[in-house]
């Protein structure tokens, strides 16, 4: 189930990203094609910016976020990593899920919506953003 262009919010994403997760999305499409469409879909779309260009508001690969689940007004707290640095005790979320794929290149305030593997839309809106080795926490205006 695909999610109308329209209704994405503009994403940003450094030039080493955007290539590593070029590469990824192909190794991806074997575990979950449904989520390597979508991530090929935010690639296509998203400005992309030299590494040392992007402002440290964007969500990247190794950011702490926060987001609330819209449809539960949930608060969730995750780093964003690679296949194979997943760990639920540490909150550590790949790029390779659904909520991963949603969350890369937003920046706060923005929300995005997303099919989840069961199948369910579900809205995302980006509260906070720490870069690893940050200590700049970058929040909703």
């Amino acid at each position: 189930m695909s999610i109308p262009e329209s209704s994405l919010p503009p994403i940003t994403l450094c030039t080493a990203d955007a290539e590593r997760l070029w590469a990824l999305s192909e190794v991806g499409r074997r575990q979950s094609p449904e989520v390597a469409d979508f991530l090929e879909g935010e690639l296509e779309r998203a400005r992309i910016l030299p590494d040392d260009a992007l402002p440290g508001n964007f969500v990247r690969m190794g950011s702490r976020v926060s987001f609330r689940d819209d449809g539960t007004g949930l608060t969730t707290h995750v780093v964003l990593v690679y296949p194979g640095e997943e760990d639920t005790e540490r909150r550590h979320v790949s790029i390779l899920s659904p909520v991963g794929a949603a969350l890369i290149g937003l920046s706060p305030g923005q929300s995005i919506v997303f099919t989840t593997s069961q199948g369910r839309r579900r809205k995302l809106t980006l509260l906070t953003v720490e870069q690893q080795g940050s200590d700049e926490t970058v929040g909703t205006p």
